[in-house]
């Protein structure tokens, strides 16, 4: 479908993609919003070939088949001075005012541009640690937080672009308690999420109920300032997260074990949404294809993925992706250097559980793991395969190390045939896929479902924050409920519909396996909960989550002090779907 049928997509796009220039609308329609975006992408490509390639694009992203990050569809041909980057992860070179207020200043600058920021705060000295050149006494990383977030408010009351920011701290960093609970408080943090890093060894004690050091190195000297119980304090992040829904967990040892440039980064952060681990520097550059336009006759017998055209698209998707890597401007030289030196991008989908409703199966069902992750695999190897094609036109990413690559975790899991493609011809990028949010890609689409994530509910309201700080309220309906309405009036729900009041955490974590394999990024994933469920069943869930070799787990239940972006309508429409899950 070409064409923007919901209220909140047409003004999703007005506002935040359409382009315009002193005032002056350039964009008409969506569809000169996609030919710019083309056109710019192409640019690029060999002078006689960039009008293929940008007609290419255009059928790519026509009809919303293909998502590029909502950076790209913002600043891809305009004359903003913005980067194409949705999100960066930052770094405080030293645990100094100076090092803080420089990493300051470079993260002011690239939320400035649009960039979304995520850092690793566990280099700075905890509250109440005497300084030694200065003997000042230290005040800890949240309280260094608070200065980003408020710097970030600024920002944004000056109309600068909306960028989120990801705060991290090690689980043994003597502050790991204030910052557990940090965002308990409704005034802290808001422009924050936050995360905890957890380490092997920290689960390990926490199986066996050790005592757990919180530890910190002043010049190479490590001092431990007080022992916890690793499963009390493994407790205090669940029941944070269950009451104010953070902090997320990250696994550093599953990050690191599985990342393709083992042997020249250490990762400790992720981009704000966690889909995607970077060092320092490190930069976004994500899209997703759209499953919903690659199910042919929906809600039929009959219905099928389109294996052909969704490997078509993921291969040119591949190509747009690696072209942004040199047509974006970059807030500093160091993201420049470093997005320059790997080439990551970060293919994915959106649209997995409308696309099951379409094709008759119910989320969270053998069979609907079974398509995710085939769908997944079929996109992973198309990604590599390009990858490597292109590096045959253009060369590999310029940190390829062909014996140390080769010998990574992840791509000892690849098929023979394409480890032997990376052999002989090399890799155009180091990292290829992941599974993105999508929330404000997904409404532009018309309300398809996010990323990896169930349907919320058939027909909802939506809080979208304005420019201007407010709060509007839409009722949105889902893409697939609203497909079958077209053709079928009397029955309010597909058969196969079951959205996320359905679902069991077990259901979100056992899809989110499913896909893992296949992706070299990460994902992004929230365990959505309603506001009722019991804190005794969500007990196990993120060791559940570590145990499945995930790299990252959030949940989120509407509480007191985040609310909810999503509320639920029309309970009379609520049906129980065909057969119990």
């Amino acid at each position: 479908m070409s064409v923007i049928q919901e209220t909140i997509s047409a003004e999703i796009w007005d506002a935040k993609y359409r382009y315009r220039h002193a005032g002056k609308i350039i964009d008409s329609s969506i569809e000169d919003t996609w030919q710019r975006v083309a056109k710019a992408i192409s640019h690029v490509e060999k002078p006689k070939e960039k009008k293929f390639w940008q007609q290419e694009f255009y059928h790519l992203l026509e009809g919303f088949k293909f998502l590029p990050g909502g950076r790209i569809l913002a600043g891809a041909g305009t004359t903003h001075k913005v980067t194409l980057f949705n999100c960066f992860v930052m770094d405080i070179k030293n645990d100094s005012l100076a090092g803080i207020f420089s990493a300051l200043k470079e993260g002011a600058l690239t939320l400035q541009q649009g960039g979304g920021i995520g850092y690793d705060f566990s280099g700075l000295r905890p509250r109440g640690e005497y300084g030694i050149t200065s003997g000042i006494v230290a005040s800890g990383p949240v309280s260094f937080m608070r200065i980003w977030n408020t710097t970030c408010g600024i920002l944004l009351s000056t109309g600068a672009r909306r960028g989120a920011m990801m705060g991290v701290l090690r689980c043994d960093h003597p502050d790991i308690e204030e910052f557990i609970t940090a965002k308990n408080n409704p005034a802290e943090l808001r422009h924050f999420n936050v995360s905890v890093l957890i380490s092997d060894a920290f689960m390990k004690a926490v199986k066996n109920d050790d005592e757990w050091p919180l530890t910190f190195s002043i010049h190479n000297i490590s001092k431990i300032y007080k022992k916890v119980r690793a499963r009390k304090l493994w407790e205090s992040i669940i029941q944070s997260a269950y009451d104010s829904a953070e902090p997320g967990v990250l696994f550093e040892d599953t990050i690191n074990r599985m990342n393709n440039l083992w042997y020249r980064e250490t990762i400790s952060a992720t981009n704000p949404c966690g889909e995607i681990p970077l060092p320092a520097y490190g930069a976004c550059n994500l899209g997703s294809l759209n499953l919903t336009q690659f199910v042919t006759q929906p809600f039929t017998s009959q219905a099928e993925v389109d294996w052909h055209g969704l490997e078509n698209s993921a291969k040119i998707a591949t190509r747009f992706l690696d072209n942004v890597i040199d047509v974006s401007r970059y807030p500093l030289k160091a993201q420049k250097e470093q997005a320059q030196g790997t080439r990551r991008i970060g293919l994915g989908f959106a649209g997995l559980a409308d696309a099951f409703v379409m094709l008759g199966l119910q989320y969270g069902s053998d069979e609907s793991m079974a398509l995710a992750s085939k769908i997944m695999k079929t996109i992973s190897d198309v990604t590599w395969n390009t990858s490597s094609e292109l590096a045959i036109e253009r060369g590999s990413f310029p940190f390829f190390e062909k014996e140390n690559y080769l010998q990574g975790r992840f791509v000892k899991s690849l098929s023979a045939d394409i480890q032997k493609n990376i052999s002989t011809r090399g890799m155009r990028n180091s990292h290829h896929n992941t599974i993105a949010p999508t929330g404000t890609i997904s409404l532009l689409a018309n309300n398809i479902s996010s990323g990896l994530e169930p349907i919320f509910q058939g027909v909802y309201e939506r809080n979208v924050i304005q420019a201007n700080n407010e709060i509007k309220k839409y009722l949105v309906t889902d893409y697939a409920l609203a497909e079958w309405r077209k053709i079928n009036s009397s029955e309010k729900f597909p058969p196969a519909w079951v959205d996320s009041q359905k679902l069991t955490p077990q259901n979100h974590l056992q899809i989110q396996q499913a896909v893992q394999p296949y992706i070299d990024n990460a994902i992004s994933k929230t365990i959505n909960l309603p506001a009722d469920f019991p804190f005794e069943k969500l007990h196990d869930v993120y060791t559940q989550a570590h145990e499945m070799g995930l790299k990252g787990c959030t949940i989120y239940r509407p509480n007191p002090i985040t609310g909810s972006v999503l509320n639920v309508t029309e309970p009379e429409e609520i049906v129980e779907p065909c057969c119990q899950m």
